[in-house]
């Protein structure tokens, strides 16, 4: 019996030799189809079925792409292709036409016509696929080489695979190199299905039969899809799911399960989550590290930045990167966080703005509205109209959750997401769900620090989100939670606490705390939380060596606190980190005993002994950095008691190192001596590595303490270990201020012991990390030490120059400690480079700033300094020289500084023997170098012993 079964028939609009199927979205033309963008095949549809109307432009536009804003060009554009595709104006034939000011109108008469349709089997059974339709592969594809090599390969292995990853990722531009890449082992039978343009999911089973060249029109069309893709090694690709995914996971796998030879290939932001998908994670392009000093040669090797370059090329910028760019073009790369799309959209408008200028202008929210090329997809011609593509596919709560997510700056806990995001409106429960609907979109990422999970939201989507809730009233309410919540994780932490955790565990919720701050003190914060959150933070703040940003919040939470607490202890709390964050920053001299007094009549009205403590140690430190060594004494003495009342070994520990640096630099080295291995041996005996006070840690300050006071006791062996040792555990703590102070102290020891390439190492560190750590007085200090260096190394000219800009730099921090020391080296090498007269007004002038400011340990030196220069003059007056000489000599066995001794020893043997005086010469050299028992072969007592040896010969003689 013949077989009369149909299923129905297909009505088609019918005009000139064309058949439209509005159901099937297929055109033909004389019975072939023709090949037609989607875009332009919905402005035709649309148009069609309105023959004769004129169709406005805004009602084409949300027809066509509804729910996202698009500029007029892009209607234009496929207009155009509409039009070629038609042959409009060809031998007369006229379909659309512009109506200037209003729209389109379809101006060919159409009528409806109707085809009767076979059973699905009849008409397969002599089907020819058509060719494959594949999107050009881009000539050139940055980063993504080995991504393709390894989907390449997850593909035919497995056969059904997903390419996931967050919009703007170059998800549709992978899976198209993939294609192409297996394009041969398919035998061209490779078909690229666009989801874009679908905006129904009820129709995605019908777009696919239109790529592979069917129109059964059925609403379930599972059987002719089977039935063409049996029987042939078959790739298709699914792109651009998300919106429909509802529809195309079911598909997808029912076509798995049910056609061996079928190799599906999917984009999309989340899974599919079927049985048999295999789900390949596409990260973003590798960008160059933060902070790292990078040549412009290095940065383009970085795929991020090796697409930006060639993005701005591509944009009309004509110039190499340099060195002194490249820092801005990881900037951007990193900001971007490595979103192809994103840095294609600004690398573009480099040419008209330079790549400075963009990174300046990527600091705001232009970013969103950069336009990018005209012929790409709508909703990839700005990273707004690609956010907005991703928001509206959201449901209701998971937008909600998405704005409120925006407060986040940087990567946080899940338990910070559900307590800042929660609320009355969205429940811990609403919110989880949410969170993970947002994570399977795409939306959130997940990283593991530590063991942990923590998440982030890209800086584009946070952009995007932050221009959402502010279109809320929600934003200072969801910013207030945020505040509180790290209240809360802050609160009760000491920088003892700070120190004893791994520090990338706190450094991670910077980007946060700051957030919080900044909107604390903002005019729709709370100053209240903000005080709160800066009493938590500063110790943190303090740990990481950030003391610019400490003073910052400390200053604006002292400045927004109540009448009620002033003269509180929330005033005392802020002043103790202020304090610590105004003497190593750029404060003034009145600004910082200003506030140590604050602190301490505080301290002694509603502090406790503990508070006086930490507040004597803080006057300790800043006396010793203004050189009033004898008040510096006299607080470390009180610090002694005070540490002795509250029976705390780890003050009683601090107190004993404070009282070893201050009798170092009041001239007392026994004494020095003796308080810092009190110190040592009772840490020891402690089992205690650190004791950190106002914002050193004094074992590694001590340490470098008593490596001077050990050299200049006689033991410089015993002194260099020291010194090693002290600047080892400095970067280990990984304190920029403790490892400044130990360095300066020890370029101290090298440069007395005239070892002048270990000298220069520790000069050189120390100006390059005091630099990085913007310490303007340590950097100072760090020039000083390089132009003594220079002039012990025979650079007198450079090295003077050098002293003076330091001198003048250390007035301007009014910082005096080395300032007596470096005007002694100034007058040296102002003597070795012949001016001698000068070099005396200078020795003399600091002679007599040293004696009025109580800074004696330095005298045994200067005076010896003195002799030198007096001997240099013109005239040279032997007698005064003998005299200062002599002074220095007697000063130095006062201070039992036998290393002073030393550096005397040999211009006062000189000048005897020169006399004639060699006895006296010989047993002065003698007596010195018997009070040595060890560092007999460094350069200092070498010279002794050689310069005795000299001495002897004439006596032998006689």
């Amino acid at each position: 019996m013949a077989d009369n079964s149909v299923m129905g028939a297909e009505e088609f609009l019918s005009f000139g030799p064309f058949r439209l199927s509005s159901v099937g979205r297929i055109l033909y033309r004389d019975d072939k189809p023709v090949a037609l963008g989607s875009r332009a095949l919905d402005i035709l549809i649309a148009l069609v079925e309105r023959a004769g109307e004129t169709v406005s432009r805004r009602d084409l536009m949300n027809q066509v792409w509804p729910d996202l804003l698009v500029e007029d060009a892009n209607l234009r554009v496929h207009v155009t292709n509409l039009r070629r595709a038609l042959l409009d104006g060809r031998d007369g034939a006229r379909y659309v036409t512009n109506i200037p000011g209003r729209g389109y109108c379809f101006v060919a008469p159409v009528r409806r016509t109707t085809a009767p349709q076979p059973h699905a089997a009849r008409a397969l059974r002599h089907f020819s696929a058509p060719p494959c339709n594949l999107p050009p592969r881009l000539e050139r594809m940055v980063g993504r080489d080995e991504t393709v090599s390894e989907l390449s390969g997850l593909l035919l292995r497995h056969r059904f695979v997903s390419v996931v990853g967050a919009g703007g990722l170059g998800k549709t531009t992978v899976a198209t190199a993939v294609c192409h890449t297996l394009r041969q082992k398919f035998d061209g039978a490779v078909y690229f299905v666009d989801l874009s343009a679908i905006s129904d999911g009820s129709l995605v089973g019908n777009a696919v039969e239109s790529v592979l060249g069917l129109s059964t029109g059925s609403q379930d069309c599972f059987e002719s899809l089977v039935s063409v893709l049996t029987g042939k090694r078959t790739m298709l690709v699914l792109d651009n799911c998300e919106h429909v995914i509802d529809r195309v996971a079911p598909l997808a796998e029912r076509i798995f399960a049910s056609v061996s030879d079928v190799f599906i290939l999917a984009t999309s932001r989340e899974t599919l989550r079927v049985e048999d998908e295999h789900v390949y994670l596409l990260h973003p392009l590798d960008a160059p590290p933060a902070g790292a000093d990078l040549t412009a040669d290095c940065v383009v090797g970085w795929p991020a930045a090796q697409l930006f370059m060639e993005r701005a090329a591509a944009g009309g910028y004509r110039f190499q990167l340099n060195d002194n760019e490249a820092p801005a073009v990881v900037s951007i790369c990193r900001q971007l966080d490595g979103l192809a799309l994103a840095i294609e959209l600004v690398a573009s408008r480099v040419g008209a703005y330079g790549i400075q200028g963009t990174a300046d202008l990527l600091e705001n929210r232009f970013k969103l509205l950069w336009e990018g090329r005209r012929s790409a997809l709508p909703r990839h011609q700005t990273m707004r109209a690609l956010l907005d593509w991703s928001y509206h596919l959201l449901s209701e709560k998971e937008q909600r959750v998405l704005r409120r997510l925006s407060v986040f700056a940087g990567f946080f806990s899940p338990d910070a997401a559900q307590r800042v995001v929660a609320d009355e409106v969205v429940s811990e429960q609403d919110a989880a769900e949410a969170l993970a609907g947002l994570i399977d979109k795409s939306l959130i990422g997940i990283s593991t620090v530590g063991g942990k999970i923590y998440y982030r939201l890209l800086n584009t989507t946070r952009s995007y989100a932050m221009l959402k809730i502010e279109e809320t009233e929600e934003r200072d309410i969801v910013a207030g939670r945020h505040a509180l919540y790290y209240c809360d994780m802050l609160r009760s932490r000491s920088i003892r606490d700070f120190d004893r955790q791994e520090p990338g565990s706190y450094r991670l919720h910077m980007g946060n705390i700051r957030a919080a701050l900044e909107w604390c003190f903002s005019s729709g914060g709370d100053s209240r939380i903000g005080g709160e959150l800066t009493v938590g933070a500063a110790p943190l703040l303090l740990c990481m060596s950030l003391l610019s940003e400490c003073r910052h919040w400390c200053e604006h939470a002292l400045a927004a606190l109540e009448t009620s607490d002033r003269g509180g202890v929330p005033e005392l709390v802020l002043r103790r980190y202020l304090t610590v964050s105004i003497m190593f920053t750029r404060g003034e001299q009145q600004d910082i005993r200003h506030a140590l007094q604050r602190g301490l009549d505080l301290a002694e009205t509603v502090g406790t002994p503990e508070d006086q403590l930490y507040f004597h140690a803080g006057l300790h430190l800043f006396l010793i950095r203004v050189a009033e060594f004898s008040g510096a004494a006299e607080a470390a003495e009180r610090s002694a008691v005070l540490a002795a009342d509250l029976d705390r070994a780890d003050a009683m520990v601090a107190a004993e190192w404070m009282r070893g640096a201050a009798y170092h630099l009041i001239g007392d080295q026994r004494r020095a001596q003796h308080h810092c291995e009190i110190g040592f041996r009772r840490a020891a005996s402690l089992g205690q590595l650190e004791v950190n006070v106002f914002g050193y840690d004094y074992r590694v300050r001590s340490l470098a303490v008593f490596a001077r006071v050990l050299w200049l006791r006689g033991f410089p062996e015993q002194a260099e270990r020291t010194a090693r040792q002290g600047i080892e555990e400095a970067e280990r703590c990984g304190h920029p201020v403790s490892l400044c102070a130990t360095l300066f102290y020890t370029v101290s020891v090298a440069l007395w012991d005239a070892d002048y390439e270990l000298a220069n190492g520790r000069v050189e560190r120390l100006v390059a990390h005091a630099a990085r750590h913007s310490l303007a007085s340590y950097h100072a200090i760090g020039l000083g030490f390089r132009g003594e260096l220079a002039v012990c190394r025979g650079g007198a000219a450079s090295g003077v120059a050098m002293l003076r800009d330091a001198l003048a730099a250390l007035h301007q921090e009014q910082h005096h400690m080395f300032m007596t020391a470096f005007q002694r080296a100034l007058a040296e090498g102002l003597a070795l480079s012949g001016q001698a007269e000068e070099a005396a007004n200078m020795i003399d002038g600091a002679l007599v700033r040293a004696t009025e400011r109580g800074e004696t340990y330095e005298l045994p030196d200067l005076l010896r300094a003195q002799g030198e220069i007096l001997l240099a003059l013109p005239r040279p007056d032997a007698t005064l020289a003998e005299e200062s000489l002599l002074r220095s000599l007697a000063m130095a066995r006062e201070q039992c500084a036998r290393g002073w001794e030393v550096r005397t020893a040999v211009p006062l043997a000189r000048l005897w023997l020169a006399q004639g005086r060699n006895h006296e010469a010989d047993e002065l050299l003698a007596t010195t170098l018997q009070q040595f028992s060890e560092g007999l072969r460094g350069a200092s007592l070498v010279e002794v012993a050689k310069l005795r040896r000299e001495v002897q010969r004439p006596i032998g003689r006689k």
